[in-house]
């Protein structure tokens, strides 16, 4: 009876500090997921004001990279020539549409080359023989998102690019630009993602950037705040089932 005794107040401080320890927990991962979502609603309003900001120089877009900033999805323009006899081909979804999203480099007035991704072609269009109208010759000006480069294959489960067939799997700037002979010092380190403008033909489909930054943390922070709340609740309960 003693022993029994003696077990009670043990228990009951175990429970306690149990019940202290998840509450602290649920706790925690709600108010993390509400900081979650306060930088998650700044980042998509940052990326709205870039994407609508007046196009900026190529120049400008190089000072950011150069000051370690971020270019990505910020409205820029190039003018230059394409080299449409080098273009890559990047296979991608367009519209519930299996294809391509055609890479072509831009000759700059200084001599570089940007890479741009001209827009999308249905699969049986790949090859640029059968949709002539659309390979534009002469000085162009592109409009458009700038795009980050790549630094490495984003998962193991992504294939290797196929250089040979002209298939990437991911976009790998320096391979794109090493499969066409262009001298990497050459290559601007950024994509530029031509706007929807028409072009001859139809084909390729510009306007293609798909910004899609998923942002479910306020029911997170719901479903945290709202199992500590569970938990107060059912520990209130079995106080007072204790007293009664």
């Amino acid at each position: 009876m003693a022993e029994t005794a003696r077990r009670g107040p043990v228990r009951l401080v175990l429970t306690a500090v149990a019940v202290i320890l998840a509450m602290a927990i649920l706790l925690s991962l709600g108010t993390w997921q509400v900081k979650r979502l306060h930088w998650k609603e700044a980042l998509i309003a940052e990326i709205e004001e870039r994407r609508n900001a007046a196009p900026l120089p190529l120049e400008a877009i190089e000072a950011i990279l150069a000051a370690g900033g971020d270019v990505d999805y910020r409205a820029a323009e190039a003018q230059g020539t394409y080299l449409n006899d080098k273009e890559r081909h990047f296979l991608a979804t367009f519209h519930g549409s299996a294809g391509f999203y055609v890479y072509t480099p831009l000759e700059l007035a200084d001599g570089r080359y940007l890479f741009v991704n001209r827009g999308f072609v249905p699969y049986e269009l790949k090859e640029p023989a059968s949709r002539p109208e659309g390979q534009l010759s002469g000085p162009q000006t592109v409009k458009g998102l700038a795009r980050a480069r790549l630094d490495a294959k984003p998962s193991s489960m992504v294939p290797d690019n196929d250089e040979v067939k002209n298939v990437f799997y991911w976009k790998d700037l320096d391979r794109m630009a090493a499969s066409v002979g262009l001298p990497e010092d050459k290559v601007l380190p950024f994509f530029l993602d031509a706007d929807a403008t028409p072009v001859p033909g139809g084909l390729p489909e510009g306007g293609v950037t798909q910004i899609d930054l998923p942002n479910s943390h306020l029911q997170y922070a719901i479903t945290w705040y709202g199992l500590a709340l569970a938990l107060a609740g059912v520990v209130l309960y079995g106080m007072f089932r204790r007293k009664s």
